[in-house]
């Protein structure tokens, strides 16, 4: 009977819980982000991750979250390889592997359609889940390699949002740029940091309404 049991058991499926979010977090480390500022980018995300609002919506729906620090062409790499969130302390796990995440590149340029093209293949990892949304955080325009809007179509083929934050640093107006070439998506938004000191605040702002809002959507 034991036998036939563990036997049973063994070709019985097992059901893991439905993951209802993927995010992946691409993070600008182009030239024109300093020491000081990429460790300001870092610990705010990772303090974003720790807010007791965006932690709770990522343990509810079973995210799963990833990191791609991108530059210039060919300088886009997944540092955070997608990670399950199930607990609180997932979430304070993924968020120290965050703020420990060495920097990859100094001095290269901006290729905002490259990090939308890696952060697209990296979606085929987490077939399962039901929402997927990249979260482009960067301080300037797309100066090399393809631009973003080349990915539009294939973004909606595979159901990808695209969100930014627009790190306002001189008058280029990086947030209308971001909103007119970048977001995609029903709902998409950009949110502005003036500078990188208030990038903490408004990262926490995004993660916030990024993450709350796929709640609201998966209660109608």
């Amino acid at each position: 009977m034991r036998l036939l049991l563990a036997s049973t058991l063994a070709l019985w499926p097992i059901i893991a819980p439905a993951c209802d979010l993927a995010l992946m977090l691409a993070v600008d480390v182009s030239g024109s982000v300093d020491e000081h500022e990429y460790r300001v980018q870092m610990d705010g995300l990772a303090a974003a991750l720790r807010d007791g609002v965006v932690a709770d919506a990522l343990v509810r729906q079973t995210a799963s979250v990833g990191l791609i620090q991108w530059s210039g062409s060919s300088r886009q790499r997944q540092t955070i390889p997608w990670t399950a969130v199930k607990s609180f302390n997932d979430v304070a796990v993924l968020a120290d592997q965050i703020a420990a995440d060495p920097r990859l590149w100094r001095n290269f340029s901006t290729a905002v359609g490259e990090a939308v093209a890696l952060s697209i293949r990296s979606f085929e990892q987490v077939p399962t889940c039901r929402r997927r949304v990249i979260d482009v955080s960067g301080d300037g325009i797309s100066n090399e390699g393809p631009s973003p809007e080349e990915y539009r179509s294939v973004l909606a083929d595979k159901g990808i949002a695209v969100n930014a934050l627009a790190i306002e640093t001189d008058d280029a107006d990086l947030t209308a740029w971001f909103f007119e070439h970048l977001i995609h998506g029903e709902g998409a938004f950009v949110i502005t940091a003036n500078g990188f000191e208030d990038y903490p605040a408004q990262i926490r702002r995004k993660l916030q309404r990024e993450t709350t809002q796929q709640i609201s959507a998966l209660k109608k």
